[in-house]
């Protein structure tokens, strides 16, 4: 049977259980509804059904993902629209039994993980995979989970780690078989766990999972597993570490050489401007959400997405969320995001930023509209849907732009100040280009070890093509002023530097899922270092988002960044 087929068949499976429970409370998952894959695990094409089985299943938390992580941070508010409950997350004012935080969902797929993990382990011990095919399906399972865990962790500060499989997932709320971690206790043992899997890179070339799934390719779905370690190693401070973690990501397309096809070695994760060349052209930013996913120019930037068709269940859940043409239209850009982005300069002086109206928002019937999700659903002009009826789209869950800003935090507080400015700022090439170097083999370059050994020379006389020629820059390759401040670039000024990331991640990465946890790494990291520094530094963002300081909750206490964790 062809995979296409199989898979396709598979996915409707996989997502018909979720339509079992529409009538019943919001996320309220029946355990008798999880998938059963006891009786299929019979050669490769079960293990795959199982692997896409949990996948299919990982989309249902697309909604409650972006509300933990994006509502409860400052560039997001909810509309007249929009219920208590999603008001309690815009305020942090959250009751125990508001739905959006309940960790059911997550656990649902967890307890599924834990299934096939078992499950492949069996298939392999009787010989029905072999090692490599085995290697990449656990690998993978695992590190979903990892990830699933991770995200719980910094939600809610304490949480249950239960990695067999149990008969029904309200067994977790048993504290003597499965006491309860925190968010520093559980961290290092995840990374441990991840750091033992046998296998940490994608799916190889050929694999039975690496295909067209409906018209979407397969391999943009799986969680990468060198950036999720990255980012755990990010919030243990082990910044070396991260960075390394980030820099083999990077390198990804360095093993095909030059004459790798498609412009892959020059412009997989490079940052550059979209195009198949050195030119800047600040327009593509917006096809980074727009295009098809089986563009290059959309897999040059794009790590990990997922999808949501028309025909099958999950519904997308992003065309309610933000859409107010065809949509329940529950919340928008906060003010002070739309804010940050008129402040911001364009390099002939307009007072704009690109990535700001009509980018990554829209005014549509007089109301600003969150657009990213929606590329594939509103007409980008009009700002009406294409068919009301289609909802069509991807959950966007990370990209180039959101590796170059992590690799630039770690970079800065491992002593690197000068690349993260670099990232951030006007590309390595950019930064530097040293006038004393003219022409030199020696200009830009950085001529650092590993994982700081970053090359953007272009030169005809030796010819040198560096790898990274093509990196502009965050703000760059917008054409948004660059920064002046030639000071960023020391390592005295890390902390300032620090706040430029974090500032430029608003600007860049707006509603992709990423602001809540990255505020609490800041501000809990700060909190170490020297006492009120870090609820200092949160409490000033939120405070933007509503200057009055009359509804959102300050943050006093490290118990204030959590949510109450109700089964």
């Amino acid at each position: 049977m062809k995979l296409s087929t199989k898979v396709s068949v598979l996915l409707l499976a996989a997502f018909s259980f979720t339509s079992l429970n529409s009538c019943k409370k919001t996320f309220d998952i029946s355990p008798e509804n999880a998938i059963d894959y006891k009786k299929v695990y019979q050669n490769i094409y079960d293990a795959d059904a199982a692997v896409l089985g949990i996948y299919g299943q990982f989309l249902n938390l697309a909604k409650q993902y972006e509300i933990l992580n994006e509502l409860r941070a400052d560039l997001m508010e909810v509309t007249s629209n929009a219920d208590a409950h999603l008001k309690e997350i815009s305020t942090n004012n959250i009751s125990s039994d508001n739905p959006y935080i309940d960790p059911k969902p997550f656990y649902a797929v967890i307890a599924n993980c834990n299934d096939v993990l078992k499950n492949l382990q069996t298939m392999y011990e009787a010989k029905k995979i072999n090692e490599s095919n085995f290697e990449q399906r656990y690998s993978d399972i695992g590190a979903l989970r990892t990830w699933l865990y991770f995200q719980l962790a910094i939600h809610y500060g304490e949480i249950p780690y239960v990695t067999e499989p149990v008969v029904n997932i309200y067994d977790v709320q048993d504290a003597s078989k499965f006491p309860k971690k925190t968010l520093d206790e559980l961290v290092p043992e995840l990374i441990a766990y991840m750091e033992a899997l046998p296998y940490l890179d994608p799916y190889a070339e050929g694999s039975s999972l690496i295909s067209q799934i409906d018209g979407y390719p397969s391999k943009m779905m799986f969680i990468n597993k060198r950036l999720l370690l990255g980012d755990m190693y990010l919030w243990t401070n082990q910044y070396n570490k991260a960075a390394i973690s980030y820099k083999n990501v990077l390198e990804t397309t360095t093993p095909l050489g030059e004459s790798a096809p498609s412009g892959a070695y020059w412009n997989f994760y490079s940052g550059s401007s979209g195009e198949d060349n050195d030119a800047a052209k600040p327009s593509a930013w917006q096809t980074f959400f727009s295009r098809s996913p089986n563009d290059n120019q959309y897999q040059w930037e794009w790590l990990w997405t997922m999808y949501f068709d028309k025909n099958f269940q999950p519904q997308n859940p992003f065309v309610d969320l933000f859409s107010n043409s065809g949509g329940r239209y529950l919340v928008k850009p906060s003010q002070s995001a739309i804010d940050n982005w008129n402040n911001q300069v364009q390099n002939d002086g307009t007072p704009f930023d690109l990535r700001g109206a009509n980018n990554s928002y829209k005014i549509i019937n007089g109301q600003p509209v969150i657009m990213k999700f929606l590329y594939n659903y509103l007409n980008a002009t009009t700002g009406l849907p294409t068919n009301i009826l289609e909802k069509n789209g991807k959950w966007f869950l990370y990209r180039t732009s959101l590796l170059h800003l992590r690799f630039a935090e770690a970079a800065n507080r491992d002593g690197q100040t000068k690349i993260a400015y670099a990232l951030v700022n006007d590309g390595i090439k950019g930064t530097y280009d040293d006038p004393a170097l003219s022409n030199s083999v020696l200009e830009r370059i950085t001529n650092l070890e590993f994982p700081y050994d970053f090359d953007a020379r272009k030169l005809d006389a030796p010819r040198i093509r560096g790898k990274y020629h093509r990196n502009l820059g965050l703000r760059s390759r917008v054409a948004t002023a660059i920064l002046e401040d030639d000071e960023l670039k020391d390592n005295s000024r890390m902390m300032q530097m620090e706040d430029v990331i974090i500032d430029e991640a608003a600007l860049e990465l707006a509603y992709e899922g990423n602001r809540w946890q990255d505020l609490v790494r800041i501000a809990l990291r700060r909190e170490k270092e020297a006492s009120g520094s870090g609820f200092a530094f949160i409490n000033s963002k939120l405070e933007a988002k509503d200057p009055l300081r009359n509804e959102i909750r300050e943050i006093k206490t490290k118990e204030d960044l959590f949510l109450p964790f109700k089964f």
